[in-house]
């Protein structure tokens, strides 16, 4: 049995929305880098060299990548055999994302929707617990901004409309959004479950890093890689200003779903993809 304190739990959480706050991971510069290679824009390439500038200063003068810092999303994976004490989890996540905003100076993006008064500490936020086998226990935190996350759908198609009609859903998401997401996008794309698992598959789809996984499904690598060339042809650019970067990456998650539905969800993330995730 792997004993975890409420504490340890907090102390990840602030540290991994700070990390995240401040720095671009890894892969999504690279990706960057190479698409200021491959545009053919002029306007195309100037945006995503301000974009890596942008990610360099941030890192450097530890400044917020994005002046949105968005709602942080938190994934768990929590191993049957983990047991948290000395406190409370949800309380100790919640904590960690008010440690973090206090102390980076984040800004407060978090309000009733109901009254409009803000909430001034980045909290609640919406937390997704998986339980998994043994001694595991994983947190990821990603920020994503209002921009991004208003151009997201769900669709519940038919099952005759299939693959076929979750592509041509894909990129007419991608089209109706434009450069309101901040292009060059992460596309996350759940397919099946029901309405609201769909939408979390579109989401947790985002955390994978495609310069190191691959989707282990042969159907599903293929509908990606459709999904990307499709999305790319439109011609929306980095930040809408023309070009073929419109997204660096497709990411797809299925799930088995009733025979009378073919849900489909699409989650963008604009270039600044923040996520970062630690085991403790």
């Amino acid at each position: 049995m792997k004993v975890i304190s409420a504490t340890q739990v907090r102390s990840a959480v602030r540290e991994l929305y700070l990390q995240a706050s401040f720095t671009l991971p890894d892969n999504i510069v690279d990706a960057l880098q190479n698409a200021v290679i491959s545009e053919t824009s002029q306007l195309g390439k100037e945006a995503l060299a301000v974009a890596l500038k942008n990610c360099r200063v941030a890192a450097q003068d530890t400044l917020p990548l994005c002046q949105d810092t968005g709602l942080a999303c938190v994934f768990v994976e929590w191993g049957q055999e983990v047991l948290i004490t000395e406190g409370d989890f949800m309380q100790a996540v919640l904590g960690g994302i008010e440690d973090a905003t206090a102390e980076g100076y984040l800004r407060a993006s978090v309000l009733d929707p109901l009254t409009g008064i803000n909430t001034n500490t980045n909290t609640p936020v919406p937390v997704h617990i998986e339980s998994v086998p043994g001694e595991v226990f994983r947190i990821d935190v990603a920020p994503k901004g209002g921009g991004s996350e208003n151009k997201g759908r769900v669709a519940m198609l038919t099952p005759a409309e299939g693959l076929a009609g979750a592509l041509e859903y894909v990129v007419e998401t991608v089209k109706l959004a434009g450069g309101a997401p901040c292009p060059p996008l992460i596309v996350g794309v759940g397919i099946g479950g029901n309405m609201e698992s769909c939408a979390l598959l579109a989401k947790k789809a985002l955390l994978r890093n495609h310069n190191k996984e691959q989707n282990n499904s042969a159907v599903l690598a293929n509908f990606e890689n459709a999904c990307l060339q499709r999305i790319n042809a439109l011609g929306i650019g980095p930040q809408g200003l023309g070009g073929k970067t419109t997204a660096l990456a497709v990411h797809a998650l299925a799930a088995p779903c009733h025979i009378a539905t073919f849900p489909v969800a699409v989650a963008l993330q604009c270039h600044v993809a923040r996520h970062f995730g630690k085991n403790l």
